[in-house]
């Protein structure tokens, strides 16, 4: 699959290229993999993606394989293991956010009854199939991702600025981002419809 066309961000990176041609973009339903990107993609924040992906093993390690239930209860003394843990990016406003966001994912769920059906409702429950010619098009942020960032810093997330919620949204396949060239455009554009 090495001579297949991807998006420019792909730049023959194994890391990378794993995640874009398996993950990125593909619809995704599941609590608890909404609460990994949502937790990794605010570690990520004001740092590479790849630097992320590198580390996402040791951070499904340290975060109890993202259980938002055990991780809403982690206490100072949790913090500061985390804290010690070089597999993970040790920023400890970004840790506390993780905290503090799985006390909110659950206030979510039991208020909507999933996460899911929460966040899928700002784009009426069916991916945005965006057609771009070059990643240079793909905007950084949109009006929706604004939306989005918005109500969930009403509802008490931290880490969650616009930037944040549309690579969130990229991530989990709210919205088809990859290049109209890119072999997954069509694969993607076909599981969500």
């Amino acid at each position: 699959m090495a001579d297949l066309k991807r998006c420019a961000w792909v730049k023959g990176n194994e890391w990378n290229r794993a995640y874009h041609d398996n993950e990125w973009g593909v619809p995704v339903h599941d609590d608890r993999l909404l609460f990994e990107f949502l937790i990794l993609e605010g570690a990520q924040a004001g740092l590479s993606w790849l630097s992320i992906l590198k580390r996402r093993e040791e951070y499904r390690k340290a975060f109890d394989n993202f259980n938002f239930n055990l991780v809403a209860n982690y206490d100072d003394e949790k913090i500061e293991a985390l804290m010690k843990n070089s597999g993970i990016i040790r920023n400890r406003r970004k840790i506390e956010a993780a905290v503090n966001n799985a006390k909110r994912f659950i206030e979510i769920i039991e208020s909507k009854g999933s996460f899911d059906a929460y966040i899928w409702s700002f784009v009426d429950y069916k991916p945005i199939q965006n057609e771009w010619d070059k990643m240079q098009d793909v905007p950084a942020e949109t009006d929706l991702s604004r939306s989005l960032s918005m109500d969930l810093k009403r509802k008490g997330f931290k880490f969650v600025g616009p930037i944040i919620c549309y690579s969130l949204m990229q991530a989990v396949g709210m919205v088809n981002d990859h290049e109209k060239g890119c072999f997954r455009y069509k694969e993607i554009y076909s599981i969500s419809k």
